[in-house]
């Protein structure tokens, strides 16, 4: 199944980095990779000049850095990390 690029995507992958702990802030600054993580703080900074489509692919990418136990999510949002992740490994397997 593929992942659409729209704001009800964002927000289910928005919604399972702060379901894991971490808050999402939208700030100005030059981060190589769109995104910087402050983990001690469970902190996620995206460049706020990211299009729709960037904060989901940046987003996507930092899934698997950031510390998620599937088990803790809502059922929805285990259902949109097991998406993700499947999704993510399948591109790798291509690569």
């Amino acid at each position: 199944m593929a992942i659409r690029f729209n704001a009800a995507t964002l927000e289910k992958i928005e919604k399972i980095v702060e379901e894991s702990g971490y808050m999402i802030r939208f700030e100005r600054g030059t981060f190589q990779s769109g995104y910087c993580i402050l983990e001690s703080k469970k902190v996620v900074v995206l460049n706020k000049f990211l299009q729709l489509e960037g904060r989901i692919n940046t987003l996507m990418d930092l899934l698997p850095s950031l510390n998620i136990i599937p088990e803790n999510l809502s059922p929805e949002s285990r259902k949109m990390y097991e998406e993700v992740m499947g999704k993510l490994a399948a591109d790798d397997k291509e690569a």
